[in-house]
């Protein structure tokens, strides 16, 4: 991953920690500069502040710097519980804390922490203010916890602090084995054709962010890709030589994409590759099987992470929404919810339907799966719901053998 990384696939550290213990003042001195707004004043920080960078050698990053957890101001309980979202995507925290203080609060973030598998770094800033820094140290050591100390207003502490942090994090990317998209899916020089629909949410000029992100991860494996149109959609494979390893397309042409593909030639889609890539496939196929089961006035509920404005043709409230009742035979309860935050009373619905997620982490999109587990509504993507619609989601299941046994069992 480049300079130039998607949001979704940089490291998402939280910064969290009691109001004016100095989290913004160390988000800037990080930075380098001032990205977040420093004040004596508790409360400064209302929304989260995020500061996208390359913090080498760990890479592409995204800072986030949150609301003080003990707000009990009278917009308080809406801060925290916005700094409580941050959770969701968070992949690495640092806890900052004010160097000698250590109570309920920060006993509370921890146990979060330790929870959700959350690694933490606690930093103890203003360390010109503690007195008994060995006795102090003791209680940390004893317990285990990573910990360091800093002032975060004296920029002759930069390096050290910054250093320290790099540190803790390349430890815990250390056992961590980067994952690819879809390149392991081909082999060594392998070649994938993706069918790639040009139309309304393909604006001239451009193709959506899947699909970029796929082609650069076969670039990065030294393998290649030949993108086309549906048009051109089995005319390419009279000319070439060999046979594609795989060929992936956009999820709404994929009843075409089967449809004329030789059987020996292992298909999917996009949506269904990053079903993946950033969660657990085989749950996802699991849930598309209720598709199948689908009865008038069921009631489904769509979520879309990002909040694009919709199009006339949008997929996820119409064309998805359309094919769904096709399939159920008549006239289906359809709710849509847009953004980053999962809607949180989903109780009433019999299947939930996610979109592919490429705005959304890794950590995201596994606590959406974990959130609809614990409230047991089976909860599949786009792409699986469109395959199982279309009656095609076994072939495209083909090249994943766990997620297609799931489909299946779950039929």
């Amino acid at each position: 991953m480049k300079e130039k990384a998607p949001k979704s696939l940089r490291l998402h550290i939280g910064i969290f920690g009691r109001a004016n213990v100095g989290k913004s003042s160390l988000l800037n001195l990080i930075a380098g500069h001032e990205t977040a707004l420093v004040s004596p004043v508790p409360g400064t920080t209302t929304d989260a502040v995020e500061k996208t960078m390359e913090l080498l050698p760990v890479g592409p990053v995204v800072f986030i710097d949150t609301a003080g957890i003990d707000d009990k101001s009278e917009l308080g309980h809406l801060r925290v519980k916005n700094t409580r979202k941050i959770f969701e995507r968070t992949e690495a925290a640092l806890l900052v804390c004010e160097a000698g203080i250590f109570g309920g609060y920060e006993r509370e973030l921890l146990r979060e922490f330790d929870e959700r598998k959350i690694p933490a770094l606690i930093v103890f800033n203003k360390e010109d203010l503690l007195e008994n820094r060995k006795e102090f140290e003791k209680d940390f050591l004893q317990k285990g916890r990573e910990f360091i100390f800093s002032n975060a207003r004296d920029a002759s502490k930069r390096d050290e602090t910054v250093n320290k942090i790099k540190d803790f994090l390349m430890r815990i990317q250390g056992g961590k084995k980067e994952k690819s998209i879809l390149s392991h899916l081909l082999p060594a020089g392998g070649l994938a054709v993706f069918i790639i629909p040009i139309d309304k949410e393909a604006p001239k000029g451009r193709i959506i962010l899947p699909q970029v992100m796929a082609i650069r991860d076969l670039l990065d494996a030294d393998k290649s890709s030949i993108c086309i149109t549906e048009k051109n959609w089995p005319e390419i494979l009279s000319k070439l030589s060999v046979k594609p390893d795989l060929v992936v397309c956009d999820s709404q042409v994929a009843d075409l994409m089967v449809s004329r593909a030789p059987k020996d030639i292992k298909c999917t889609t996009f949506s269904i590759i990053f079903s993946g890539f950033k969660g657990e496939m085989a749950e996802f196929a699991a849930a598309a099987a209720l598709v199948n089961k689908l009865k008038p006035s069921d009631k489904i509920g769509i979520l879309e992470a990002c909040s694009h404005h919709p199009i006339e043709d949008d997929i996820g409230r119409v064309k998805l929404p359309k094919w769904l009742e096709k399939k159920a035979g008549g006239k289906l309860e359809i709710d849509v919810f847009s953004g980053r935050k999962m809607p949180e009373e989903l109780e009433k619905y019999k299947l939930l339907i996610n979109c592919g997620g490429c705005m959304l982490t890794g950590a995201e999109m596994k606590n959406r799966q974990e959130k609809a587990r614990k409230i047991s509504i089976p909860l599949t993507n786009y792409g699986m719901a469109i395959g199982a619609c279309f009656g095609v989601l076994e072939r495209l299941l083909e090249p994943f053998p766990e997620a297609l046994k799931a489909y299946r069992e779950n039929l």
